[in-house]
């Protein structure tokens, strides 16, 4: 691992991003060009301690996970992104399979909705990356373990996931769930992560397995979906999702019709939901609101 050359990598990595790049305020006035450390921190889901003895050349060697989430704070480039594990003596990943690492003009546009939650999710259901509205709405995914980043482990292994839908809406997203990642499965048959992702819920949810059994399949598209939030209520949100196919992404964006009850709601949310995100992370293991995951 060449500490130096990392240090001077992340340093001249942050100093190249204005706060209105990665989707946070600029505040007061700044002493010195580029994100603070602090921003850089909070933005890969890290204490600001541990990243500043990273840049100060002192730090431990970093995990695969940190070093992922570190691409992603500093919206590399897939070769940036590389690079930088090869400064920590690690493999980068293999490219053109499904990667946590996010396209930075995939970022570019997450950041810049800023009154629509919307989130970037790989195709078998790992949340990559949040905007604050998504976080408001449906709890912060960073701030939990990694596997529990995955909608679908989450929705048919914790039943505390479902606590967002109405009821009578539970069955619906069940079935979308199962079908989606059937054809998932179906169109990689090679890769190990949708197949791995399949054993497991067969085994550990007879939900799930009795759905699998069913065969039905279906690409996930536009739909709209219902919420219930415990500060604003009921919200029903039009629900469409962009795809990467390069990368498997999906760019899954909520919005709410104009002049609609929802639509007022969403807008409280933005007011009352982005006051203090921390402050249920600092109160609740699950790290958001008692629901997660959409």
């Amino acid at each position: 691992m060449n500490r130096a050359e990392l240090a001077d990598f992340l340093r001249r990595g942050r100093a190249r991003l204005a706060p209105s790049d990665v989707g946070l305020t600029a505040g007061a006035r700044r002493r010195t060009p580029g994100l603070r450390r602090e921003e850089v921190a909070q933005l890969a889901g890290m204490s600001a301690d541990y990243y500043t003895r990273l840049e100060q050349s002192r730090g431990p060697r970093p995990s695969r996970q940190i070093l992922t989430a570190l691409a992603r704070a500093l919206r590399l480039t897939d070769d940036e992104r590389d690079h930088l594990f090869h400064l920590a003596a690690e493999e980068p990943p293999r490219r053109g399979s499904t990667s946590s690492h996010v396209n930075p003009g995939l970022l570019l546009i997450l950041d810049r909705l800023h009154d629509t939650p919307a989130m970037i999710s790989t195709d078998c259901g790992e949340v990559l990356a949040q905007n604050a509205l998504s976080r408001a709405l449906s709890g912060d995914m960073s701030a939990r373990p990694p596997r529990d980043r995955n909608m679908l482990r989450r929705f048919f292994l914790d039943p505390t996931a479902r606590d967002m839908f109405p009821p009578e809406d539970v069955p619906a997203h069940a079935r979308s769930h199962v079908a989606s990642l059937r054809a998932v499965a179906a169109s990689r048959p090679d890769d190990p992560e949708p197949a791995a992702l399949v054993a497991e819920l067969r085994s550990s949810s007879e939900e799930f397995a009795r759905l699998w059994a069913e065969h039905e399949v279906a690409v996930r598209r536009q739909s709209t979906k219902r919420f219930r939030h415990p500060a604003v209520g009921l919200l029903e949100l039009d629900c469409e999702i962009l795809l990467n196919e390069t990368a498997h992404h999906h760019l899954i964006i909520h919005t709410a019709r104009p002049g609609t009850e929802s639509h007022e709601r969403l807008r409280l949310l933005r007011v009352v939901g982005l006051q203090d995100l921390t402050a249920p992370a600092s109160s609740s293991p699950s790290g958001g609101p008692p629901f997660g995951g959409v």
